[in-house]
């Protein structure tokens, strides 16, 4: 059975189905905020998220992230370094990329199992 979390009229945040859980990207809600602050914040979201779903990060199979500015690498590991579950560490992929609002400073999809 097909789940979806949080649907909006053009997407849902998060959508389980076969024993994974695939969450949208998630960006800052403070589009001012610093690149640890917004990494904090996205990270906070997929937490929500994967909690919504009946998972958590030890869980996580693959995060994209996606970075506007690769300068913000080593930033934005210092925070995601902290959070992520050292045992179980995911796959992962990171990539400069123009993101939609030129405020935004990391943006994160994930997937995990259930």
């Amino acid at each position: 059975m097909i789940q979806r979390y949080q649907k909006g009229s053009r997407m849902s945040q998060a959508v389980s189905y076969g024993g994974l859980v695939y969450i949208a990207g998630q960006v800052a809600d403070n589009r001012k905020a610093d690149i640890e602050e917004q990494t904090r914040d996205v990270l906070a979201k997929i937490d929500a998220l994967l909690k919504e779903a009946g998972t958590d990060r030890s869980r996580l199979l693959a995060v994209n992230v996606f970075l506007p500015a690769i300068v913000d690498f080593e930033a934005m590991n210092g925070v995601y370094d902290g959070w992520i579950d050292i045992e179980n560490p995911p796959a992962r992929a990171c990539t400069e990329a123009r993101l939609a609002d030129p405020d935004l400073r990391v943006e994160m999809t994930a997937v995990a199992a259930l």
